[in-house]
């Protein structure tokens, strides 16, 4: 089908976006206000929700319970099967919350200034509130109305996602791999960034860093903290940290880091990082050096350079006047797609030098092909955004968080990560922190991106 055409069944089916906004703020307010903090999760009430949602708008509807309150809901718009299924895909799961520092309840669904506030407003129910609603849309402005989708739309929402997703996507690929069996899929994990005052692009993530855990132990002799030991082990683990913490991991730039940065250059506001940009994306080695250097002063972006090593949590000792025979620190490793592990330990154990600091692999994560950024999902998403807004850049990203998508990636599954809601920093920042909260007019525009996305590749 030719741009034309499928900008003219967009324009025939579109709908009323102010009541769709109206809509799918009712829906995220009604999703806050269900506590699905995990653990313990308790998904489940989330679950039936949507389940009554999408069934009472006749969405052919399944819901699982693998666990006492854990929950996943599949839910099917069947297309004419001429292509492969698109899943839409978001978690039901929210981290913890320190209520005290919020300025509104976490879980009231408060709608103040132009914000809905509360604990899930990014990360993720806000994603699954937009895909909620262009799933009700492609059902009322489409099949209602007699277009045929060239291939299922299919809507998962999961649980357990923010504790590794054993009992959420974990558990739909063990034990119903046929109910995602598809060629694309849309999942959180990109970003739609506001720089300067404007919003400057789309980052869709087509690939991941993978995370990985890793203890350092040392051993000493110990005894009472009155007598004072070279071989304290919290001495030696605190020089391992130190050595640890100056070391940097050399710069390794992936194709997708390479496009992200080569499109972003032609955009970028800021003068000096525009030029490191187009630097570190050359082929000339000391260009490259000094781009890489420039941009190590942001470490969003730094972390896309190279592979990551983050101290986490250090443990050692029971009572001040003991000096303990044990301490243990555990680093949070995020290794480049195809990067060994056992490499960057490697260069781990050189930065320390210290025979007595001992490295466990304690969790491995498992890597995952990359989705072609310029497959016709990625287009869709291209052209969606374009159409709302001509000026944005649609960039393809490597995300240094891990999420959902890398298990469909290696179900053979191009999955495409997007977090459709404009914002700047400060927002963004709020993610999993205090007063997390995602712009109206963002959660409209995201709205639109996925549903005209949806329009475009069922076309």
């Amino acid at each position: 089908m030719t741009d034309t055409s499928i900008g003219a069944r967009a324009l025939v089916t579109e709908p009323d976006w102010t009541a769709a906004t109206a809509e799918t703020v009712a829906h995220l307010q009604a999703m806050l206000r269900m506590n699905t903090v995990n653990p313990p999760g308790n998904e489940i009430v989330v679950a039936r929700y949507l389940q009554d949602v999408l069934t009472r708008d006749g969405i052919d509807t399944k819901l699982f319970e693998p666990a006492p309150g854990r929950a996943a809901v599949v839910a099917r718009l069947r297309g004419d099967g001429s292509r492969r299924p698109v899943i839409l895909m978001a978690h039901m799961d929210v981290v913890g919350v320190e209520q005290d520092k919020w300025s509104v309840d976490p879980f009231g669904g408060a709608v103040k200034d132009g914000y809905v506030y509360g604990r899930g407003a990014i990360d993720d129910k806000g994603m699954l509130a937009a895909n909620l609603e262009a799933m009700l849309l492609l059902k009322r402005h489409l099949v209602d109305r007699g277009a045929t989708l060239s291939r299922d739309v299919v809507f998962v929402a999961n649980s357990d996602e923010e504790a590794g997703g054993d009992w959420g996507m974990g558990w739909l690929v063990a034990n119903h791999p046929e109910l995602l069996e598809a060629e694309f899929a849309v999942n959180e994990g990109g970003r739609t960034r506001i720089v300067g005052g404007r919003p400057l692009y789309l980052a869709v993530q087509n690939t991941e860093k993978v995370s990985h855990v890793v203890e350092m132990h040392v051993k000493g002799s110990g005894g009472h903290a009155s007598v004072p030991l070279a071989d304290n082990p919290l001495w030696r683990l605190g020089r391992a940290l130190a050595a640890i913490g100056a070391h940097r991991e050399p710069l390794d730039i992936r194709p997708t880091t390479r496009e992200f940065f080569a499109r972003l250059s032609r955009v970028w506001p800021d003068a000096a990082e525009c030029e490191a940009m187009a630097d570190v994306v050359s082929t000339d080695a000391t260009r490259q050096a000094r781009g890489a250097d420039q941009l190590a002063r942001i470490p969003v972006l730094d972390a896309l350079l190279r592979n990551g090593v983050s101290a986490a949590i250090v443990s050692g000792g029971i009572r001040s006047n003991i000096i303990p025979t044990e301490a243990i620190a555990t680093l949070n490793v995020r290794t480049l797609p195809g990067a060994v592990l056992e490499d960057v330990i490697a260069r781990l154990r050189r930065a320390v030098d210290d025979e007595q600091v001992d490295f466990r692999v304690v969790d491995r994560g498992t890597d995952a092909p990359a989705s072609d950024f310029e497959s016709p999902m990625f287009r869709a998403i291209a052209d969606a955004t374009h159409a709302l807004d001509p000026e944005m850049a649609v960039v393809p990203y490597m995300s240094t968080g891990a999420t959902d998508s890398a298990r469909l990636r290696q179900l053979g599954i191009q999955a495409f990560g997007i977090l459709p809601f404009p914002m700047d920093q400060n927002d963004e920042d709020r993610m999993h922190g205090h007063d997390e909260r995602v712009p109206v007019a963002s959660l409209a525009f995201g709205t639109r991106v996925i549903y005209g996305a949806l329009v475009r590749v069922t076309a």
